[in-house]
């Protein structure tokens, strides 16, 4: 779907690039998740990939074509939703999504079964200027899904949602996914990168240090280990045993038999402790609000 080779970009008047020597491809449904900090140059990646800043070197080739090729025709067939919210604040939110889907040669999809799906459907009379943050950033996604769209750019879709439409939205990326589409994630919130990616690319200062499926990395920088955390004798404790020889670990075995067993977990490595781990560079957390 997507394929870029050796993208490089500089901003005016900077040291260096902004990005440097970007190597990766993203298959046909696939989501794929570009993590790192904030500054580390995942928006300015986008903003190539979506025909915003032109003047890059290499080469980035989508729908099995040079991108410099496409012309408008590829907004036919592509859907963005921005970090920062950009509508039209004292037009409604229906009237928002009317607009910008009259703004395409294909069929649009319904406005107002498009607020439902983000959980705005009571909200589609009120101006946008009334609209938190997050119902703001769910409009976005909602007008990126407008024209039904074969290829996804989402610039962190979670940001300002609490649990509950944080929820919602990575529900309706997953169904996007098994409609069929493309999905280019950007974002610095591990839980939502662990739990909708397929694969994750880790960006720190402009550069690619790692790609791989988030179960592969967890497994490779995990510690092989289970943790038993229990009580006996009215006091708490915990211990670790070798996950290979579990079975057969006299230690274990008496553990689980003889104490009030409480969790029993694996100590595999969590995505934020992996990065840390790889580059260096702490990530955020996504609070939501």
């Amino acid at each position: 779907m997507l394929a870029v080779n050796q993208l490089t970009y500089s901003y005016s008047g900077r040291d260096r690039p902004a990005i440097e020597a970007l190597d990766f491809e993203i298959r046909r449904g696939e989501i794929f998740g570009f993590l790192g900090p904030s500054g580390a140059g995942k928006s300015t990646t986008q903003k190539i990939l979506i025909g915003l800043l032109p003047g890059f070197s290499g080469s980035v080739t989508v729908f099995g074509r040079p991108l410099q090729t496409l012309g408008s025709g590829y907004y036919e067939r592509i859907g963005v939703s921005f970090e920062l919210p950009n509508h039209f604040l004292k037009l409604t939110a229906l009237e928002n999504l009317r607009y910008f889907a009259a703004l395409y040669a294909r069929p649009a999809l319904a406005p107002q079964a498009m607020l439902e799906s983000v959980g705005l459907g009571a909200d589609g009379d009120t101006p946008v200027a009334q609209f938190s943050k997050g119902m703001k950033n769910r409009l976005n996604v909602a007008r990126a899904l407008m024209h039904d769209p074969e290829l996804l750019f989402l610039d962190e879709p979670t940001t300002g949602l609490d649990p509950v439409n944080a929820r919602n939205i990575m529900d309706l990326i997953r169904a996007q996914q098994q409609a069929g589409k493309t999905v280019f994630l950007t974002t610095h919130t591990m839980t939502v990168a662990d739990e909708l990616c397929d694969r994750v690319a880790f960006l720190v200062d402009g550069r690619i240090r790692l790609i791989d499926a988030p179960r592969e990395l967890k497994l490779r920088y995990g510690r092989r280990l289970v943790r038993v955390e229990y009580r006996a004798d009215g006091r708490a404790g915990r211990e670790d045993f070798p996950l290979e020889t579990l079975g057969r670990d006299e230690a274990f075995l008496r553990r689980i038999r003889e104490s009030e067993v409480q969790t029993i977990h694996t100590q595999e490595a969590t995505l934020d402790e992996i990065f840390l781990k790889v580059t260096g560079a702490a990530l955020g957390r996504g609070e939501a609000a």
